[in-house]
């Protein structure tokens, strides 16, 4: 009986140092720090544990074989009276293969699961005898960690590595995750979380993801009559229009509305100088480039170096802190759904939202993110007010079309896939 005891214990321990283990490493860095910030005793040991993540994880190391030592002594006397086996070898064989799929299961796959999915948690509750067997097993682990530099420095002439970040960019991503899955999905997430994300995902966004597309930019040739470029002025309501030579492949600059009181004798007068970049620059290198020269406007250019669309600073800076409104955001976007098959769409609203909002399988490309842009890289042209075009088991009607763009989409899901 006692035996059955001695084993009970040695595999509790052994999935609470398997357990531990994985949730140290599972664990948030963050939501660490922070709680430790409070002033929480329970984080304050967890924390320290955390600064010292080899000497913590030797520990548990240690302890776990500790425990499957005992283990490994004391199966086979448990198990002998139940496996009446004379061949020696094959009794030793089966003892082996019960023991190692006990362990496996109630040791190793079962807590390290539990303790994976509930990591903060439960490296909450298990803190304080955490610390204490990290204490037990230093003088031990100190020993093995010394041993291990000198063989690593003097043998294998390896250095130490330097030690572990407390946290870095991973752990602030998980945590403002975790923070807004708590969030129930009709409860609106602070604004405060939100920029935080946006931060973090900030130099992963590339210029194409935010750019103004080719078909909605307004452009005039440079050698257009600058009464022309009034009219256009003041029917676009923008404060600044691009100027391009032949076509809008070839942007040499750009013009703002104010230059206009100055009465200049030709567009050339009053042209301003703008950037170039391609479609794959990352957002900060976008916003870095924009500051270094001083520009608030640049043209994005696709892979055969024409126009693909224009970016602003306001555009990058509404990366982070969300839409800003100005000239070009007087309208909202149109998005209703006549039926179950049948909507009205404005066409520059993306395709995988469309496609994850109303369970569509629009056809998605690099080529284009908008409704509009895979009309027109069907087409090659802006279609007519009116004009029907079938897509897949799709039709699309042009709503409403101005000279430079498409503005409203009717989508029509048909029957026949």
């Amino acid at each position: 009986m006692e035996y059955f005891v001695i084993i009970s214990i040695s595999i509790f321990f052994s999935a609470f140092f398997s357990g531990i283990e994985i949730a140290f490493i599972s664990s948030n860095r963050f939501h660490i720090e922070l709680e430790n910030k409070k002033g929480s005793y329970i984080y304050k040991i967890i924390s320290f544990l955390v600064q010292n993540p080899p000497r913590f994880i030797a520990a548990m190391l240690v302890g776990n074989n500790v425990a499957l030592v005992i283990y490994g002594l004391f199966m086979p006397q448990v198990l002998s009276p139940y496996l009446p086996l004379e061949n020696p070898y094959l009794l030793l064989l089966v003892q082996t293969v019960l023991s190692t799929v006990l362990i496996l299961i109630f040791a190793e796959f079962l807590p390290k699961a539990l303790f994976n999915a509930n990591s903060n948690a439960l490296l909450e509750f298990f803190a304080i005898p955490s610390g204490f067997f990290y204490f037990l097993f230093y003088p031990i682990v100190s020993l093995m960690i010394g041993i291990s530099n000198f063989v690593m420095h003097y043998i294998f002439k390896m250095e130490e590595e330097e030690g572990q970040k407390a946290f870095n960019k991973v752990d602030l991503d998980n945590y403002i995750r975790e923070r807004t899955d708590l969030a129930d999905e009709k409860e609106e997430v602070d604004h405060e979380i939100v920029i935080f994300r946006n931060a973090l995902d900030f130099s992963d966004r590339k210029a194409r993801e935010f750019m103004i597309p080719r078909t909605e930019m307004v452009g005039m040739e440079v050698n257009e009559d600058i009464e022309n470029l009034k009219a256009e002025f003041i029917s676009s309501n923008l404060s600044k229009i691009l100027i391009y030579k032949d076509s809008a492949d070839h942007v040499i600059g750009y013009v703002h509305s104010f230059e206009l009181f100055k009465r200049p004798k030709d567009i050339r007068a009053i042209l301003r100088p703008v950037s170039f970049l391609p479609e794959s620059m990352p957002a900060h290198e976008t916003l870095k480039l924009l500051i270094k020269e001083k520009r608030s406007i640049a043209v994005v250019l696709d892979e055969f170096g024409g126009t693909a669309g224009l970016v602003t600073v306001e555009d990058v800076i509404e990366e982070i802190f969300g839409e800003i409104d100005d000239e070009h955001d007087v309208e909202e976007n149109v998005e209703k759904q006549i039926s179950d098959n049948e909507f009205i769409f404005s066409a520059k609203i993306e395709i995988d939202y469309l496609n994850d909002k109303y369970q569509l399988t629009l056809p998605e490309d690099d080529n284009y993110n908008s409704l509009g842009g895979l009309v027109i890289n069907l087409l090659e042209s802006i279609p007519e007010k009116g004009e029907e075009i079938r897509i897949e088991n799709y039709i699309l009607k042009m709503e409403e079309v101005s000279n430079s763009r498409i503005e409203t989409i009717r989508l029509k899901r048909s029957d026949n896939d």
